[in-house]
């Protein structure tokens, strides 16, 4: 009999088995699929750690979050410093003074703000859907290039008809730096996300392959309690409906050439390029191998937003009023379990950053294992 069965190795998984394992509880990790680290897994290839599930850049301002992750890995010194691409017009993002000299050919901070002021004038009153927030945040120039197009493809709905909080914690700089996290601390773990989560599991029973909803009376059986990191409507056999998710679809190519584009990220901001972006994945870290030498090849991949259905990847949870209503439901179902801590992004429906999934790890950790 083990202390816990935790299903799913992501990081949530990875950090609680850890934190019971070294009480000396008895635990055991299952994951549907063939490896450890769920959406963050690293796959080197070409002497390149791709990031499989997109890109996964850390950063945190909580300072146990960082000294807890450097236990297992060394970070560079990546700085998030993404592009955006408007039908061949390259601007800086975070919207900062780069991105206001393009626009507008301004120059100091004062002239930027003054052109923002004049086109925000158009909003009256509280912003009502992500549109008029984003025109409050930063006029209509930048809006209509910069902000329009990406965030169509990426939610597949009209600016319009998305709430205003999903762009509130856009970056705004009236500054001449392009740093993208407002964190003390970010960079990539040294030889990849998956060695971070191998690192972190090490001395703990894994099984890969698993899947825990086909055998749950099984598994459940095997284990006094379990961590479930899964998505919270499918636990519950989908009995109140399916909670909607936007997942996405990568299109990888290998090019016997040593850059395609220069940068780790460049967002395509035009509504007519199908892609969202392209991620060239060597420039996570810089280009180079583990033992400082340039690499020959490159590893791109463009990325497509899509609408979620059974069967897919599930990445960002739709937080409209009717999925937060239904989530309300299901949860009130979760707390009903007393065998059952549900957390991570699936578990608990929504949007975490990976420093902000190791700290609510480590709390419900804390608070359980006595």
């Amino acid at each position: 009999m083990y202390d816990y069965l935790v299903v799913g190795a992501g990081l949530y998984g990875a950090v609680f088995a850890r934190e019971a394992a070294d009480a000396g509880k008895k635990v055991l990790v299952i994951d549907r699929r063939p490896h450890v680290g769920g959406n963050v897994y690293t796959e080197k290839q070409e002497g390149i750690n791709v990031h499989i599930y997109g890109a996964h850049i850390f950063h945190t301002n909580d300072r146990k979050v960082w000294e807890y992750v450097n236990r297992f890995a060394d970070f560079n010194r990546f700085t998030n410093s993404p592009v955006a691409n408007y039908k061949g017009e390259i601007y800086s993002l975070p919207f900062n003074m780069y991105t206001f000299n393009r626009m507008w050919g301004v120059a100091t901070p004062a002239q930027a703000q003054e052109m923002i002021e004049r086109q925000r004038s158009e909003v009256k009153g509280e912003p009502k859907n992500l549109e008029e927030q984003a025109i409050s945040l930063v006029g209509r120039d930048i809006f209509e290039k910069l902000v329009k197009g990406y965030t169509e493809k990426q939610w597949g709905r009209d600016c319009r008809d998305l709430p205003a909080f999903i762009i509130k914690r856009l970056p705004v700089r009236f500054t001449y730096d392009n740093n993208y996290f407002n964190a003390l601390w970010q960079g990539i773990p040294i030889g990849g996300y998956t060695r971070l989560v191998e690192r972190m599991l090490e001395g703990i029973e894994v099984r890969l392959g698993c899947d825990y909803l086909e055998k749950k009376d099984e598994w459940d059986a095997m284990a006094r309690r379990i961590v479930y990191t899964g998505p919270v409507d499918a636990y519950f056999g989908y009995r109140l409906g399916c909670l909607e998710y936007r997942s996405v679809r990568f299109e990888n190519e290998t090019l016997d050439i040593p850059s395609f584009q220069g940068n780790a990220a460049v967002n395509y901001t035009d509504r007519e390029t199908p892609w969202t972006r392209i991620i060239e994945h060597k420039w996570f870290e810089f280009g180079r191998d583990e033992d400082g030498n340039e690499l020959p090849k490159t590893i791109i991949s463009r990325e497509y937003s899509a609408e979620w259905k059974p069967g897919d990847e599930p990445y960002y949870p739709v937080n409209d009023a009717k999925n937060g209503e239904l989530y309300a439901r299901y949860k009130e179902l979760a707390e009903r379990e007393d065998k059952v801590i549900f957390g991570g992004r699936l578990g608990q429906y929504r949007y975490y950053d990976m420093d902000q999934i190791i700290a609510a790890a480590l709390i419900a950790a804390g608070q359980e294992i006595k």
